[in-house]
C-alpha cells in the first residue's frame, strides 16, 4: 500500500529527542550514542511502532534502535513511543529511531558496533520472483547484517512462502536456525511475544504466525 505524503512528518521527527537525523555519523560508535553498557537491539522495518513501543518500554535493561524507510511511517512510531513512555512515566533514554533504506544498512553500522539482536517483524514478503532480492531475509541482506551482528536474528511473519524460503537464505548466508515454529502463539515463546496490530489482524484472519531464531555460525562470522 502506497503511503500518502505527509509534509509535516520530517519536521516533527527532527525535533524529537530520540530521532537520529544522520545515522551514518554514528557508524562504529553506537555505544557512545547511549553512553552505557546495555546491549543494543535493532528492529529493521519498525512500521507504526507496534513492536518497539512495547519492547523498549518493558525492557529497560536494553537499548533499542528502530529503523524504517519512510518519514510518514516512522513519525507514527515516534508518536506511539512517546505515548508508551508517558503512560509508564519514564524517559525514552534507551531508544533511538532513524530513516534508512535497509538495503543500505551497512552504511550505518560497523563491525565494532555491539548489535546483539536484530528483529524482523512482518516484513514485505515480495512474492514475485524478480522482487525476492528485496526481502529483509534474503541472502544478500543477511550477509550485510553479518558484518555487525553479534548475536541472533528474531524473525516472525504470517507468510508461509517467505518463511520457508528464508530457511535456505539463512543457511546459504552462514547462519544456523536454532529455533523455529509454525505457530508462535502456541509455542514456548508465546509469553515472550509482543503482539502487534498487524499480528492481531493476521491471527483474527486465521493465519498462523511463524517465528524463528537464527544466529551466525562461528566458522562464518568473519566472512
Amino acid at each position: 500500500m502506497r503511503i500518502r505524503c505527509k509534509p509535516w512528518a520530517r519536521p516533527e521527527l527532527e525535533v524529537c529527542d530520540f530521532f537520529i537525523d544522520k545515522p551514518e555519523n554514528n557508524k562504529g560508535s553506537w555505544k557512545n550514542e547511549f553512553d552505557n553498557e546495555k546491549p543494543i537491539y535493532l528492529e529493521l522495518g519498525c512500521g507504526k511502532g507496534g513492536f518497539i513501543s512495547q519492547a523498549a518500554v518493558k525492557e529497560q535493561d536494553k537499548n533499542f534502535i528502530a529503523v524504517d524507510i519512510k518519514n510518514e511511517m516512522l513519525v507514527l512510531a515516534k508518536r506511539k513511543l512517546e505515548e508508551a513512555y508517558k503512560e509508564n512515566n519514564i524517559s525514552p533514554d534507551n531508544v533511538r529511531i532513524f530513516i534508512k533504506n535497509i538495503m543500505q544498512i551497512d552504511d550505518v553500522f560497523a563491525e565494532n558496533d555491539p548489535i546483539e539482536r536484530i528483529y524482523i517483524n512482518f516484513c514485505n514478503p515480495w512474492p514475485k520472483p524478480k522482487h525476492k532480492k528485496r526481502r529483509l531475509t534474503h541472502y544478500r541482506s543477511l550477509l550485510k547484517y553479518k558484518k555487525f551482528l553479534k548475536g541472533s536474528i528474531y524473525f516472525k511473519t504470517d507468510d508461509d512462502q517467505l518463511f520457508e524460503e528464508s530457511f535456505s537464505y539463512f543457511e546459504d548466508a552462514g547462519y544456523e536456525i536454532v529455533y523455529k515454529t509454525f505457530d508462535l502463539h502456541n509455542s514456548e515463546y508465546a509469553d515472550k511475544n509482543y503482539l502487534t496490530e498487524h499480528e492481531k489482524m493476521f491471527t483474527e484472519e486465521g493465519k498462523k504466525i511463524k517465528f524463528l531464531i537464527a544466529k551466525v555460525k562461528e566458522e562464518t562470522a568473519n566472512e
